[in-house]
């Protein structure tokens, strides 16, 4: 199984994923001329808008994108992938949309542990986990179920902002995800901040980027892993 799961798709002063660049086209392997591109997450924008958004990014990898909202057959196109993206947006309406198209949701999860290529962020990266009850998203829609892949046996929660702006007084992402340790205290949660990922390989696991990712469970105060870190205990 190889994921790359990002936290973020724009950072500031620079274009659309220019940020993941290199660990894109380290990740992608070369023999790959197509990735099936999931939209599912885009609310405010069409499915077709989405893909021309991403196209650029791959095109300069030597892949060309097709978005599965094109496709006669998911699950076929699913099937013959050979590399699937699922880009962010709402994680709610892209569990709802993956539950919608009957068999999709399973036949990607099928594809990913037989070895193709999956990359994700944000709401993307999200359904890696077995839930999405990590997600920062609105619950816009109801989704089915809040199970998602379980391609990851921890929980994500992209965006991690650490504390609060001055002046606000509201719940912190921190406290928010401390709730969650409380009622699930044998589950790990990974708060990726701006500008990292998590690339599996199998049974390895590494935090790319340049910043540290806050981990929590159960009681456990939380602790800070920097890239470069041992990051293994989170696949147990």
């Amino acid at each position: 199984m190889r994921l790359l799961l990002l936290s973020n798709s724009r950072t500031e002063g620079m274009r659309y994923l220019e940020h993941a660049e290199g660990w894109l086209r380290e990740f992608l392997p070369r023999s790959v001329e197509e990735v099936l591109f999931l939209p599912y997450a885009a609310v405010t924008k069409s499915h077709y808008d989405y893909v021309e958004e991403v196209s650029p990014v791959f095109a300069a990898l030597g892949a060309r994108v097709s978005g599965i909202h094109r496709a006669h057959d998911p699950v076929a196109a699913l099937r013959s992938a050979q590399a699937i993206v699922v880009g962010g947006g709402n994680t709610w309406n892209l569990l709802r949309e993956l539950r919608s198209h009957r068999l999709v949701l399973p036949m990607l999860r099928q594809r990913v542990l037989a070895g193709v290529p999956y990359i994700g962020w944000s709401a993307g990266s999200n359904i890696a986990s077995p839930t999405i009850m990590t997600t920062n998203d609105m619950p816009i829609c109801d989704p089915g179920g809040l199970d998602a892949l379980a391609l990851v046996p921890f929980q994500i929660n992209p965006h991690y902002l650490h504390g609060n702006p001055e002046g606000f007084k509201g719940e912190t992402r921190e406290e928010r995800i401390r709730e969650f340790t409380v009622l699930h205290p044998e589950v790990w949660v990974a708060g990726l901040r701006e500008g990292t990922a998590l690339r599996i390989e199998n049974a390895s696991i590494e935090l790319l980027g340049e910043t540290a990712c806050r981990v929590f469970r159960g009681s456990q105060p939380p602790r800070e892993v920097k890239p470069g870190d041992d990051v293994e205990f989170l696949l147990q």
